[in-house]
């Protein structure tokens, strides 16, 4: 585990949540050397297995936002990189940053960092008052439709922005930035070859927009600013009739189970 005490105040701070993306899609790609910019920054080119806090984008960003992040599937308890200060706490360990706020970005704004966040899926339309709630979190935020699900090319429209964010950020400021990837949500059908509506959305499909994501996430990792420390991992799978179930929102492994990764680019 990394010591966030000493992370936090000296690295940029980069939360990339890929919506929906399964694990074992994720792990069967990066075994086949289908995401090479991935595989190229996790640990040893592997994805970890955790437990989502939650089986749908609203509650597992509610709860990562907060400090809860995907949970190693293994038993635990297991300390946690950020904590709200409170009595009792079992997973907050020396090596853990603590905050005197009710969410993680208010926290990383108290210690002097901008908080901006780059939405995807419609829980970050800022459209409606629910829609507001987990972009309101940040001193800075942006959505528009081309980010959104039904753009093919959403990840490279989201990047683009945050190329924006960063030559606007003061040379001398911390950064706590959320990228929330829409691409591996439904509708994905667009994302393999010769597929149309018709076809619908398939486990194969969101492997092929993973592929498409992967493609884009280099620039990203160029943009950051060194050092920063990077989290890249699931809020939640999605089924496509495993037990007869499509979606997500249900407690089936497929939902629960995703995958995580962190590292620092230096």
């Amino acid at each position: 585990m990394y010591d966030m005490n000493e992370i936090v105040g000296s690295h940029d701070l980069l939360l990339v949540t890929l919506d929906t993306l399964r694990y074992d899609v994720a792990a069967e790609l990066a075994a086949a050397g289908e995401t090479p910019v991935l595989s190229g920054v996790l640990p040893g080119g592997r994805w970890e297995r955790r437990h989502s806090p939650g089986s749908f984008t609203y509650a597992a960003h509610a709860a990562m936002l907060a400090g809860f992040l995907p949970t190693p599937a293994a038993p635990g308890p297991h300390p946690r990189l950020f904590a709200g200060r409170f009595p009792g706490s079992e997973t907050t360990a020396d090596g853990t940053w603590t905050f005197d706020a009710a969410d993680l970005p208010a926290g990383l704004a108290a210690a002097g960092y901008h908080t901006v966040c780059v939405g995807g899926v419609g829980f970050f339309n800022k459209l409606t008052p629910l829609g507001s709630v987990l972009p309101g979190l940040f001193a800075e935020s942006h959505w528009e439709p081309g980010f959104g699900v039904t753009d093919p090319e959403s990840a490279a429209h989201q990047i683009d922005r945050v190329a924006e964010v960063m030559r606007r950020l003061p040379s001398g400021r911390r950064l706590f930035l959320l990228l929330n990837v829409s691409a591996l949500h439904q509708p994905n059908w667009f994302y393999l070859d010769g597929a149309t509506r018709e076809h619908g959305d398939s486990r194969a499909s969101h492997a092929a927009a993973l592929r498409e994501v992967d493609r884009h996430l280099g620039r990203l990792f160029d943009l950051m600013r060194r050092p920063c420390f990077v989290i890249v991992c699931s809020d939640h799978g999605t089924a496509y009739g495993e037990d007869g179930h499509t979606g997500h929102r249900i407690g089936h492994e497929v939902v629960w189970t995703v995958p995580y990764g962190e590292f620092v680019l230096s």
